[in-house]
């Protein structure tokens, strides 16, 4: 009779828990989540206006979000509404260039975790240009429309 795979029967693999045990450490070891992940998180929910809609990312030239630093050109979507940024270093800080359609003038906000919100609007070719803007932790908001009918689109967090 075959003991291997039972208890005390001399089994030269290893049991569910112990694989486990060992996967967990290796990704704790290999691939660490950064160590202000929980803050990162925190920044993203801690909107004032609840009642936002997320954009979804579209396409991304380099890797970006809660695990990276971005460059290069992304691009966000929603139902209606498309946001296309190309982040930039410049010295220390960051220029933002960005293109929304449909065209025309949207108020933009551009949040950086610890560093405050950066705001302007766009041209009514839909683009605006932010300078100056400090690394971090950064989040675009959209206010589209006016009055009863104004609503706010959130990108998801880029790392600058």
């Amino acid at each position: 009779m075959n003991d291997i795979g039972r208890p005390g029967g001399g089994s030269a693999l290893p049991d569910d828990e112990t694989l486990l045990n060992d996967l967990g450490r290796y990704l704790d070891e290999l691939d660490p989540p950064p160590d202000d992940l929980v803050q990162r998180v925190q920044f993203a929910i801690e909107l004032e206006n609840l009642d936002v809609e997320v954009a979804r990312w579209e396409r991304l030239d380099e890797l970006a979000g809660v695990r990276s630093t971005a460059t290069g050109t992304i691009t966000f979507t929603v139902s209606d509404l498309t946001v296309m940024i190309n982040l930039a270093r410049v010295g220390k800080t960051h220029r933002i260039d960005g293109w929304l359609a449909p065209a025309g003038e949207y108020d933009v906000e551009v949040r950086v975790a610890d560093q405050g919100t950066f705001a302007t609007t766009t041209d009514e070719g839909g683009r605006f240009v932010l300078d100056n803007v400090p690394g971090g932790t950064t989040q675009i908001l959209v206010h589209v429309g006016s009055g009863e009918h104004r609503r706010t689109v959130v990108t998801p967090t880029v790392v600058l």
